[in-house]
């Protein structure tokens, strides 16, 4: 297990949900937290709860200049947690454009702005740890998730450039795909949600695996393995078995 004390890690989408839980497990270890989202009051009302060390910094991830800004004001960090999102079950035939670009912003573009905002100090200094949150959502294409699956393959796949870049360098980058998490986000759907968790339980496998040297981790385990299967399913059995009917 690595040591926290006294790292300082900035929690971008840490405001409630799953990014706020992950701040109580990083901030109970020692690590010196700055949480951050658009929601001034939320964010207040977590430092004053956190047990350790914390600050805040309101950002709008849609805006470049804002992250920046947020960036240079957190100042030099030992790491980086990318856990904004945002999501709507939609079909292709109930495209609302709006949402859909908002869900590109926010889940895609908006971790590359963060990523870029900070990546280059942690090269200079040769240090540095970023962890991503993509989706089991993000391994194929899923019906009624117009927007959110594409979002969350595109985060995936810029980890994944990442790491092969950064891979034999001191600049350690994680990413990690849960999949159902009661919160707001997944209040919206109207169909059975299996292995859905706790988000202090998905916040717990979250924090283990920023304490390991591994790149990927999906969870729930038995769950994930049905959406890693399914990237070796030829398009005729995948799309008849998940699929319009």
């Amino acid at each position: 297990m690595d040591d926290w004390r006294g790292k300082r890690y900035w929690l971008v989408g840490a405001s409630e949900g799953l990014g706020r839980e992950v701040a109580f497990c990083l901030s109970r270890v020692g690590a010196e937290v700055i949480v951050s989202a658009r929601s001034e009051d939320r964010l207040k009302e977590l430092v004053a709860e956190l047990p350790g060390k914390a600050s805040y910094i309101t950002v709008d991830v849609a805006d470049r200049d804002a992250v920046v800004k947020a960036a240079s004001e957190a100042g030099e960090l030992d790491g980086v947690v990318y856990l904004a999102g945002v999501y709507w079950p939609m079909k292709s035939t109930e495209w609302d454009a709006e949402k859909v670009d908002m869900m590109g912003e926010i889940n895609y573009l908006g971790a590359a702005r963060v990523v870029g905002a900070v990546i280059g100090d942690m090269v200079k200094r040769g240090s540095g740890h970023i962890v991503l949150t993509g989706s089991l959502s993000g391994f194929r294409g899923l019906p009624g998730a117009i927007g959110y699956s594409a979002s969350k393959a595109g985060l995936m796949a810029l980890a994944e450039s990442m790491q092969a870049d950064l891979r034999t360098s001191n600049i350690k980058v994680q990413v990690i795909n849960p999949g159902f998490i009661k919160t707001r986000l997944t209040d919206k759907n109207d169909f059975q949600m299996p292995f859905i968790m706790e988000a202090d339980e998905a916040a717990r496998e979250f924090f283990d695996h920023m304490n390991t040297a591994g790149f990927k981790k999906s969870f729930p385990m038995v769950f994930s393995w049905l959406f890693r299967l399914s990237q070796f399913m030829p398009d005729w059995m995948y799309y008849r078995l998940f699929g319009a009917k």
